[in-house]
């Protein structure tokens, strides 16, 4: 997937926007590790800056060891484990990917699941597929999304697609151009690529502690009909807020009396300590719910499983995605299947929800002095910044530090509501290297305000 060159909008300076932009759509997945980047007078022409403002702010990226430039080839995104070993390497420690902490014995599961199941004489999965997934794994697919949805979903209203990103897009896609969706104020980045990318309209809808507000969305409903709303019920991204059931009850009530498609993007619901309905156990009919793996297994896992509001529209979709992506890597979806199957992937899920517990402890010990919304499960915590802080300007503090974090504009739709960074605490590889990331976090947030001669 092919940039699309923005400056965030509360950046102080303009090649810091650009940088902030660039980290903040590959910690979200709108680009991923492979992806090139478009030239850098491409970029400057698009967004109206002189050449020397672009490579300025790559050169910022490059420095955090989020791209690599090629000889002759061009400015490439890189893998995530390679961005990792760049920040170990020089000291630093981006906390922008959020991603599920990962346990010890996880590749080995995944490389025993794929010898075994090449060894059982699979070579099918070495060749192309059904775009929308096969049998097994929407049946597989339909037993992990039963309890979040009330009961298993009927086979021919599920697609297995490539990734939550490619769902969201693939859905987005069959809104038509000009649509508008409605979603909160701070909402998930991927979601404002999609929209720019498929000439969508947003609209922010206020939020509080749990989430979107019953108000805004029926005054949406009234003064701007949206084709759709976008929620993210169970710990928001990036806001942490976990919509309790009656809350969840009266938006599925009020999407229903406008006749309001809901997309519901649901990849951290395993991460809850006790369950929740998901909206398309209330409104079946009218919701597209998206249930990712790499948010509560591993982002090499990057399969999706998306329930349809009826099995006309998992065709629609499967037509959708086929335009873009022939389908999900068969080996991985089989490998996803078998996890579910097994219940591995709910041994892992409860693993990684334990080690997030621990994770966010540690964050609640050293962050004590500060105003964050946090969930005990989750990976990432919402950082309200002190009153001498503008979002733009402490996260590129942070990262000439050696700390990556994601300003508020990343986020939100228009001007930021708040001045508030994302502190994605899986994206540590251990705890030992968490702890000490957060205790430069605290340092940092007691400065006085940047002035471009500090020295840090």
């Amino acid at each position: 997937m092919t940039w699309k060159p923005r400056i965030a909008v509360d950046a102080r300076y303009k090649h810091e926007g650009i940088a902030d932009a660039l980290r903040a759509d590959i910690a979200s997945g709108a680009v991923n590790s492979g992806d090139a980047l478009p030239p850098q007078r491409e970029i400057a022409r698009e967004l109206g800056v002189d050449l020397t403002t672009v490579t300025r702010a790559l050169n910022e990226v490059r420095r955090s060891g989020h791209i690599e430039g090629r000889i002759g080839s061009g400015t490439f995104v890189k893998a995530p484990a390679v961005q990792a070993a760049v920040a170990t390497q020089s000291n630093e420690l981006d906390l922008t990917m959020n991603i599920p902490p990962q346990p010890a014995d996880l590749p080995a599961r995944i490389a025993n699941g794929i010898s075994a199941l090449l060894a059982n004489g699979q070579n099918r999965l070495l060749s192309y597929q059904e775009t929308a997934g096969s049998a097994s794994s929407r049946a597989a697919a339909a037993s992990w999304l039963a309890p979040r949805l009330g009961a298993a979903p009927e086979k021919d209203r599920l697609v297995v697609a490539g990734g939550a990103q490619s769902a969201l897009f693939a859905v987005c896609n069959l809104l038509g151009s000009g649509a508008t969706i409605a979603a909160g104020a701070s909402t998930y980045p991927g979601l404002k690529s999609a929209a720019s990318s498929l000439g969508l309209k947003l609209y922010p809808l206020a939020m509080d502690e749990a989430g979107i507000t019953p108000e805004s969305f029926e005054e949406c409903c009234r003064n701007e009909p949206p084709k759709a709303l976008y929620i993210i019920p169970s710990i928001d991204n990036p806001t942490t807020a976990t919509m309790p059931l009656e809350r969840r009850r009266t938006i599925a009530a009020i999407a229903a009396r406008h006749r309001v498609a809901i997309i519901e993007d649901d990849p951290y619901a395993e991460l809850l300590d006790k369950p929740i309905p998901a909206l398309a156990a209330l409104a079946p009919d009218l919701t597209w719910h998206i249930a990712t793996l790499s948010k509560c297994v591993a982002p090499a896992l990057r399969i999706a499983f998306v329930a349809c509001p009826s099995a006309l529209d998992a065709l629609k979709l499967g037509s959708s995605l086929r335009a873009s992506n022939p389908g999900p890597s068969p080996l991985l979806t089989a490998l996803a299947a078998d996890f579910i199957q097994t219940g591995t992937l709910r041994e892992i899920a409860t693993t990684i929800r334990s080690e997030s517990r621990e994770r966010q402890a540690l964050a609640a010990r050293i962050l004590k002095d500060w105003t964050y919304r946090a969930e005990p499960g989750g990976h990432h915590l919402w950082l309200s910044l002190p009153q001498q802080w503008h979002a733009g300007e402490f996260a590129a503090l942070a990262v000439r530090s050696g700390l990556g974090v994601v300003p508020a504009s990343a986020f939100s739709i228009g001007a930021p509501s708040m001045e508030a960074v994302r502190v994605s605490l899986g994206a540590a590889p251990d705890r030992t290297r968490l702890e000490q990331g957060l205790v430069l976090l605290d340092r940092l947030l007691r400065e006085p305000k940047f002035s471009p001669g500090m020295i840090v």
